[in-house]
């Protein structure tokens, strides 16, 4: 009698990797080192501890749902832009309902002149941290004056026992100009990819995943430098429609600024590995001005220095991954 052969089926679970822009995440206490002064309860902007708590928790909701229509649990990773110190991301993990959840985080003060820095929240349970480090970017405003600007967070660490690095940015702005900062955005991407040589020479098809706010769209000299340059699929490339969708708005034009990039390594579809499945841009209804000239963009905590109550000026985007087991 001939025994029939069963081929064994690759368990698959899947996992979010998220990038959010916090919009100014400031505490209301007036640290002297930083110009934090119109987020204080005597600033211009009125930051009271009230108003501070209700952001916190309006995040902290936002968060835990990302992805969720593809995946129903909280992401495992979340790059943030936009946080000014240890404290407010330790508050922000102590907010209901994130503090249900096993998370910590990553985060280096950076020479921004605001004081608002990148950082990399993760659940425990998921990623184990093997080093973390920031990378510094060393560019210079058109007068020779270094502009401190936020480093790059370069974490190495462990997904479900996998190795894969991991950065975080927030690339110099274009309140100067688009076309005349530009050149400060490519030097970002260049840091990058020199980080990403070195590890190349260490390891074999390591998983790198790049993400953040990089005030510039997929199409941008910048990006197409980072994506040809490291060997990156740009996964936020297919979303962005300047007349109608995107994670920002500026001008009445739709930006994806907000992006996720991964490598290829991520398409090897081999049992304990993580793969790439899908990427989308979280805009639900809950996140947008529901009413007015603004209906539909991303609902703010500030316009100029009238406070709105709202979540962030970006909306969330993110990567969902199956894992091979």
């Amino acid at each position: 009698m001939r025994i029939p052969f069963f081929k064994k089926k690759i368990k698959k679970q899947r996992y979010t990797v998220a990038f959010y822009n916090l919009e100014n995440l400031f505490d209301p206490e007036r640290n002297s080192k930083i110009l934090d002064s119109d987020y204080t309860p005597n600033g211009i902007k009125k930051w009271t501890v009230e108003r501070y708590r209700r952001k916190l928790s309006k995040l902290a909701t936002t968060i835990v749902k990302i992805g969720e229509d593809d995946h129903p649990y909280p992401p495992v990773l979340i790059g943030v832009a936009e946080a000014e110190n240890n404290s407010v991301l330790e508050a922000l993990l102590d907010t209901e309902p994130m503090e249900d959840f096993d998370y910590g985080f990553i985060h280096f003060d950076s020479p921004d002149e605001r004081g608002i820095d990148t950082g990399l929240i993760y659940r425990k349970k998921f990623f184990k941290v093997l080093h973390s480090e920031p990378l510094t970017l060393m560019v210079n405003n058109a007068g020779g004056i270094r502009d401190t600007t936020r480093d790059i967070l370069y974490v190495k660490g462990e997904l479900n026992k996998e190795l894969v690095h991991v950065f975080v940015n927030h690339w110099p702005s274009r309140r100067d100009g688009d076309v005349e900062t530009e050149y400060k955005r490519v030097i970002a991407a260049e840091e990058i990819i020199q980080k990403i040589k070195s590890i190349k020479l260490q390891e074999l098809d390591p998983n790198i995943i790049v993400m953040g706010d990089f005030n510039d769209d997929p199409s941008s000299k910048s990006m197409q430098t980072l994506k040809e340059g490291a060997g990156l699929f740009n996964a936020m490339e297919t979303l962005h429609i300047p007349d109608s969708r995107g994670a920002s708005v500026y001008g009445g034009k739709w930006n994806m600024f907000d992006q996720v990039l991964i490598s290829n390594s991520f398409f090897n579809y081999e049992k304990n590995t993580h793969s790439y499945d899908t990427a989308a841009i979280y805009d639900h209804k809950s996140l947008k001005e529901k009413k007015g000239k603004y209906k539909g963009t991303p609902y703010r905590t500030f316009v100029s220095h009238r406070y709105m109550g709202g979540y962030s000026d970006h909306f969330p985007v993110y990567t969902v991954f199956t894992f091979n087991s």
